[in-house]
């Protein structure tokens, strides 16, 4: 329960929390047999993921642990035990026991990686002169619950060391003269925001079990909410007292379902139809088909059962399945219900793996069918384009690390970093402070030091922190031409298929993206820059072309956006990618090719890495001709020229060998 301490956060029971039921049993599966996996909970903010998680603690039953032992060994279980309490153990030592309840250790957003593992105690090394551990986030989880709100807002590697740990139980810890595993044993629950970007499939196979929850729609269950959470924040421990039996009973299922599991068996025939069924989904991953049949097994101990039906396996698969599927990008992962009857329990099991369940690749559809229609009267006919042809975006993906020093918080373009990253080389400074480093700079002064009572005696010029190397956000603005022009030989089909290849890339990559469009005698922001981007898809299909084409006005605007970005986040990496047939025709007065240069210079001295896309086709000849302006805006903006046609899969090669650096010739073979 809460104890008496009036300090300590009171959390809504388990039992309490109205609707959501997907997501309460997957919690109470992981509680029963934390070898699932644990559970990624998806959602939008206010929907009881955190709440949830929280409350799942209080089911568990209390443990015993080592009296004095920083990583919660057992006293009884070597299996469960650190180096130092398993050699005790061995050795007939009595190893002293407390009790206690289970914890919720929360993770830190931005956490590094020696905040996780655990890293050196540098004040005891310093004063003691003994390279001693100072434990981790993943030392205080073991045997309980760690909870990570916003995975997919953390780096990507100290996510993998996360996912590495809940699926071994084991941290090995190797620092400066260190080298130490500990168990590291917990129930793994990740919450995240989806608008916020996601997380590579990856790290998604590694979690157990995926759900997806929303806001409530029924009134009379909205209404279930509101009274009980009023009921709670009026007396809490009024409230609590009402709700303990429920609470009881749930903590009983959760001992027995425990205790049962071991002998759970699932029939041959039904394991069969697991594999077959993940192979006609197209998921090749093996933790596919172990993690739903844990699942069921888990589900039947939780029912009461020792054999697991065909049901259970339904249930579990549509908890570990969807995830692991392939989709397209801003699709929900989910698996209805009809196909799982299909699937599991009937007569024609399919094995090959080839599939009516892949999911459809033709594009969506934001307007016509590719003829147009017309979005408003006027002197010309505007016309709504769907995308054509995908493209490979990896030509124009930001590689090079830059020198600038920012804050680690995204996937997509190697910096140095203040915090978080990996730790890459060391200098002068007292933050972050690498003990190595440390110890080497104060290493040669020691004789003519009065060390004292010191092991080493370290002046502050002898202090060192950690360079760490990370990825910053990038924020890519589309700058796209909706001019007439573009509905000359479907140029807009083409340019939308483009534009939705590299949304889809920085989907991946978590970057912010925004739309630009140009037409007429200006150019609008069509979608601010956000993480939400299936509303960029969206926008993107229901651009009309129509009109004059303002190239400059358009370069300016995305400029300003760009800007006004980096001045709300400095450590963002800005790319304008102008999709476009380059062919300026009219401008605010003066000379439009003096307009379009002046404005590219502008990005060029702001820093802005611009990558120029031309869509313009022109007739097979040995030099291809262009038209167009996109080799003099590329030019003067410092940033890089491709023709469309160069991003289809015959000519990507040559482009990205030429990117890295790996070929010496010339751009032009590639325009």
């Amino acid at each position: 329960m809460t104890g008496n301490n009036p300090l300590k956060r009171k959390t809504l029971p388990f039992s309490a929390i109205i609707g959501q039921d997907e997501m309460k049993l997957a919690l109470l599966l992981n509680a029963v047999n934390p070898a699932i996996g644990g559970v990624l909970i998806r959602g939008e903010k206010g929907t009881a993921k955190s709440t949830a998680a929280r409350a799942l603690a209080d089911l568990l039953p209390e443990i015993e642990v080592v009296s004095g032992c920083s990583f919660g060994c057992s006293p009884d279980d070597p299996e469960l035990q650190c180096d130092r309490c398993r050699e005790r153990y061995e050795q007939g030592g009595i190893l002293e026991r407390d009790r206690r309840r289970v914890r919720v250790v929360t993770l830190p957003l931005g956490s590094t990686e020696d905040r996780v593992v655990g890293t050196v105690d540098v004040e005891r090394a310093i004063r003691e002169g003994i390279c001693a551990l100072e434990p981790g986030v993943l030392a205080a989880a073991n045997r309980g619950i760690l909870y990570i709100d916003e995975v997919n807002l953390l780096d990507d590697h100290v996510v993998d060391i996360l996912l590495d740990a809940a699926v071994t139980g084991i941290n090995i810890v190797e620092r400066e003269g260190i080298s130490l595993a500990h168990p590291a044993r917990f129930i793994l629950i990740g919450t995240m925001n989806p608008e916020e970007g996601e997380l590579r499939p990856q790290l998604l196979d590694r979690f157990g079990l995926q759900v997806t929850v929303g806001g409530i729609t029924d009134l009379e269950e909205r209404m279930r909410v509101v009274e009980t959470v009023g009921a709670f924040e009026a007396d809490p421990d009024r409230f609590l007292e009402v709700w303990e039996p429920e609470q009881e009973r749930l903590r009983r299922a959760v001992v027995r379902a425990r205790a049962l599991l071991p002998g759970v068996t699932i029939g041959r025939d039904l394991t069969r139809q697991v594999v077959a069924a993940c192979l006609s989904l197209g998921v090749m991953t093996h933790r596919a088909e172990l993690t739903v049949i844990r699942t069921a097994r888990t589900i039947a101990a939780l029912e009461g059962r020792d054999e697991v039906l065909a049901e259970d396996v339904k249930r579990a698969m549509a908890l570990a399945i969807p995830h692991r599927m392939r989709k397209r990008p801003f699709e929900e992962p989910k698996l209805d219900p009809e196909t799982l009857d299909s699937l599991i329990g009937g007569d024609d099991i399919r094995e090959d793996g080839g599939g009516d369940n892949e999911p459809d690749d033709s594009p969506s559809s934001g307007g016509s069918d590719g003829d147009g229609t017309s979005g408003r009267t006027g002197k010309e006919r505007e016309q709504v384009f769907s995308p054509g042809d995908a493209v490979d975006p990896g030509a124009i993906r930001p590689a090079e690390p830059d020198r600038v020093i920012r804050k680690a918080s995204g996937r997509r373009k190697p910096v140095m970093t203040r915090r978080g990253g990996r730790s890459v080389s060391v200098r002068q400074g007292r933050e972050d402070l690498d003990l190595v480093g440390t110890v080497r700079a104060a290493a040669p002064h020691q004789r003519r030091r009065d060390r004292g009572a010191l092991a080493l005696a370290v002046e502050p010029g002898d202090l060192r922190q950690k360079v760490r190397r990370g990825s910053a956000p990038v924020g890519a603005l589309f700058v796209v031409d909706a001019s007439g022009s573009m509905g000359t030989e479907r140029r807009m089909e083409s340019a939308k298929g483009a534009v939705l290849s590299l949304i889809s890339d920085s989907y991946i990559h978590r970057d912010r993206v925004g739309l630009v469009a140009f037409r007429g005698s200006g150019a609008d922001l069509v979608l601010p820059m956000t993480h939400a981007l299936d509303r960029a898809a969206l926008c993107l299909a229901g651009i009309p072309t129509g009109g004059r084409t303002p190239l400059a006005a358009g370069l300016l605007k995305g400029l300003e956006v760009l800007l006004s970005e980096q001045r709300k986040n400095p450590d963002l990496v800005p790319l304008l990618v102008l999709i476009s047939d380059c062919r300026p025709n009219t401008g605010s007065g003066g000379s439009i090719r003096e307009e379009v240069v002046r404005a590219s210079a502008l990005l060029g001295e702001r820093g802005i890495r611009t990558v120029v896309i031309d869509t313009e086709t022109s007739s097979p000849s040995i030099v291809p001709l262009s038209l167009g302006f996109g080799r003099t805006i590329a030019e003067h903006a410092g940033g890089r020229y491709y023709r469309i046609s160069d991003l289809t899969a015959g000519g990507i090669g040559a482009i990205v060998r030429y990117e890295q650096g790996l070929s010496v010739e010339s751009e032009n073979k590639y325009a």
